[in-house]
Order: C-alpha cells, then structure tokens, then sequence
C-alpha cells in the first residue's frame, strides 16, 4: 500500500535505531524503523469522503451478515415450504465458515489489488448468491440446491468484510480515529446477524402444525410467499449497495491520513511466515480464535441449552439480539475510548475477559441450580447471557486493534485474515459437531469460561507493543 505513495528512496528509515523520543523503546522494533517514510506531507491529511467508504463498507458487512442468517430464525417455516431437514439448516449455518477456507486467496487479493477491487468481487458474489435464491423454480429439490449456492456464495463475502476493517481504517482514517472506524465496520456484519432475528420473525409466520389438511397447504404457500419476499428484499439491498461501490469507492485517498498508511509494507510471503513464527502473535490470536468460535458454536445452539431451563425458542433468539446489539454498542464506545487514550488495548482486553468470565460462569452455575441453589429466573438467565455477548463481542475490534499493532508492518488484511481464518475453523467444528451430538449439552456451558479464562491468562502473559503507533506519534511530531 505504501509504495503507492511514496518512491524507495521515501522509503528508507527516518530514526536511528537509537532515536525518536515519545513512546519509549519498547514500543519500537527493526521493522517499524525500517518501514519509516522520509517524505510524507505534514502529519497526513484526511478526508470528508472517508465517512462514506466507511458507510459503504459497513453496509456491505451489514448485508452480507443478514444474508448468512436468514434461514436460522425461520427455520420451522422453511421446513414447511421448502422441505428443509436438520442437515440442510444446519449446512444453510455452516456455509458462513466454510467461506473462509479461501480466506488466504481474498488476503492476497486485498494485498495486492487493494480494497476497490476486492469490495467489488465480494458484493458481486453476494449479487449472485442473493440472486440464485430468487430464482423461480418449482422443483423443491432444485429450489434448495439453489439456495444452498446462494448461502456459499454469500460466505466467500465473509473474509472480506471480516478482515478488512482495519485495512480500511488504516487506509483512510487519521491515528486517533482508526479504533472507532475498526470498530463501525467489524460490528456491522455482527449487528446484520442480529438483525435477521427481527427481520424473519417479522414477515414470515410460522407454521400451524394442528391446521387441517387444506389449511395446512394454503398456509404452506402464504409462508413460502413471505420467504420469497424477504430473498426478494434482501437482493434488492445488495443490488443497490454493488451499484453505489460500483459508482464510487476509492481504492485509497490522494493523500494517505498517516505515517503508518504512507509506510513500506512486507510482502504476502514474508508477511505470512512473520506471523506464523511470532510466537506473541500466535498466543494472542489465540486467546481471539478459541472464545469467540465457542461463543459462536455456543449461540448456535443456545435455545436447546436454554430448554432445560423452560425458556422457548423465541425468549432465546431476544437473549442472541440483545448480547450481539450490546456487544456492538459496547465495542464502538470501547473503541472511541481507545482512540483518546492510546496504548491500552491490553487493559481494556483484561477488563472485556475479565467479565466474560464471571458472567459465563455465573450463568453455568445458574444452569445448575439444583447444585449451586442459585436463582433460575429469566431476569438471571438474560442478564448473564446478554452481558457475556456484550464482553466478547465488544472484544472484536480491540483484538484486531492489537493483532495489526503486535506484528506491523504485517499488511492489515493479512494479519486479521489468519486470525479470522482460525476463529472461523473453531466455529466449524464446533457447529459440526453440535449438528451429531446435541442430545447432552450440559458439558457445552463449562467450555465458555473455560475459554475465556484461558484467554484471559494469555492475554496476562502477553507483551504489548504498539509499533504502527509509534510511526504516527513520533514521526508526526
């Protein structure tokens, strides 16, 4: 990205590696001194326009995460149109993170050709899965086939909008502002999600399993009439939203907003085996990939955890809404405050694990009460559900804050891409896994705070360092 800006002789090191006072020598490495350009205008400079690429892409990730979870919220319904089994419901889920086995191919890809072009293949794969769901066939047997195309289209979208927030924000957004548009843009694909929980329960009804047998049929049609209206609806929007990138969405400003963004940058290669042999970047995309892919797993099959507790399916899917909407309004503002007070994205992240872990534990304990004589209301159940959905979900744009920090000058979407990839194979597994063995979840509730405890001593363990930051704090000075 950087050689765009700036010619080789730019390029070379502006500091000593004994030079440059400010945020002190821990904070520097060869790398980021080597990366240093010579020649950037002032401070940088930024631009109105960085609000509405930031708007675009934030829809995109909006979209792509309401597609993903279109048929789970409706799935009884889809059962009676369509003829759906278990498997497909749950291979409609899986289509999400087997998207991301070509994760390293869109890295590359973002690497190389920059963020215009990637933006441009991925909501045209989201045209097309969108479409092939739209398509009027009365063969029930082709009609599921083309929407399981549709679900696989829409997750090769996925590394994309998951990856490339902090690219983006790197890209176009000034030192002190990167943290929230990091945030605006990862959350949206979450809040898309969770959105699909009103969306669908809205339009579509659901199925009258003790209507007669005309009844039945004419309400199979009024349902799957619904659910072609809201496929209708939904590839409408990504119509729309590929016109607008179409139109207009810069690759890059005219002038980069920082020294980070204007700075020599390593190679794909190279870039991939720096972050396999770093063994600070393995511990924390660790403590990222294995709680966040067992929460996912987690929510999957949270209204199956929750029967034992005699709370129904609809109670379980507010529980899933309002966890991932707190969780992006949480993350947003933890962001913000990251911008203004830099260099404490570890803390915040002890803070974040520090609460997953007492309220998943808190809500395994409720689950059994008959042990632990805890309360088992639904006021108990919702507020430990809501208020861990809140911490690990507001995690997100922290951790990937801290992931491009620990190995720059580690291109952006390279780094999130491996990072996404092993929070996505967790996911998998464990939705797989659950799809086969959903009889006896009670062992499932202790693999939370497991997870999170785990993340939270590693994340104790890890040695931060702000190396991006340093480039902007100090060269800018």
């Amino acid at each position: 990205m950087g050689s765009r800006w700036s010619s080789e002789e730019e390029r070379q090191p502006l500091l000593g590696p004994g030079l440059g006072p400010g945020l002190g020598a821990s904070w520097r490495s060869r790398e980021a001194a080597a990366a240093l350009p010579a020649a950037v205008p002032g401070p940088g400079r930024v631009y109105g326009r960085r609000w509405l690429v930031l708007l675009l892409f934030s829809l995109l990730a909006f979209v792509q995460g309401l597609v993903w979870n279109t048929w789970g919220p409706i799935q009884n319904s889809a059962r009676q149109a369509y003829g759906f089994s278990s498997w497909d419901i749950a291979l409609l889920v899986l289509w999400g993170p087997i998207g991301f086995l070509p994760c390293f191919a869109f890295m590359w890809l973002l690497d190389k050709r920059g963020l215009r072009i990637t933006v441009l293949l991925t909501s045209f794969l989201m045209v097309l899965g969108t479409g092939l769901r739209c398509i009027p066939v009365s063969d029930l047997m082709l009609k599921r086939r083309l929407i399981h195309g549709g679900q696989m289209l829409n997750g090769l979208a996925g590394p994309t909008v998951m990856n490339a927030a902090p690219f983006l924000s790197t890209t176009w957004f000034s030192a002190d502002e990167r943290a929230t548009a990091t945030a605006i843009a990862s959350m949206l694909s979450y809040l898309g999600g969770a959105c699909a929980f009103l969306v669908g329960p809205l339009v579509v009804p659901a199925p009258n399993g003790t209507s007669p047998l005309l009844a039945a049929e004419s309400s199979r049609a009024h349902i799957k009439d619904r659910i072609e209206a809201v496929l209708y609806a939904e590839f409408g929007v990504v119509c729309l939203i590929f016109s607008a990138t179409l139109a207009y969405f810069p690759p890059r400003p005219p002038l980069p907003p920082s020294v980070a963004a204007a700075s020599q940058r390593l190679s794909y290669r190279r870039s991939v085996c720096r972050l396999l042999s770093n063994f600070r970047f393995l511990m924390i995309a660790l403590a990222y990939a294995i709680p966040l892919g067992v929460f996912a797993g987690w929510s999957g099959v949270l209204d199956l955890i929750l029967t034992p507790a005699h709370v129904s399916q609809v109670d379980a899917g507010w529980i899933g809404f309002w966890s991932i909407v707190g969780g992006c309004v949480v993350g947003i503002a933890m962001a913000r405050f990251a911008d203004f007070i830099r260099g404490m994205l570890k803390l915040i992240l002890l803070l974040l694990f520090s609460g997953a872990t007492l309220s998943s534990t808190w809500f395994t304990l409720t689950c059994l009460n008959s042990i632990t004589h805890l309360p088992l209301t639904t006021v108990t159940l919702y507020a430990s559900c809501i208020l861990l959905g809140v911490f690990l979900n507001s995690s997100v744009p922290i951790f990937f804050e801290l992931f491009v920090e620990t190995v720059y000058p580690v291109p952006e979407g390279i780094t999130c891409g491996v990072v996404t990839f092993l929070s996505n194979i967790f996911m998998g597994v464990l939705l797989f896994f659950l799809t086969f063995y959903h009889t006896e979840l009670s062992w499932f509730n202790w693999c939370l705070p497991g997870s999170c405890l785990l993340s939270l001593l590693l994340i104790l363990c890890f040695r931060e360092s702000y190396d991006r930051l340093y480039l902007d704090v100090v060269v800018s000075v």
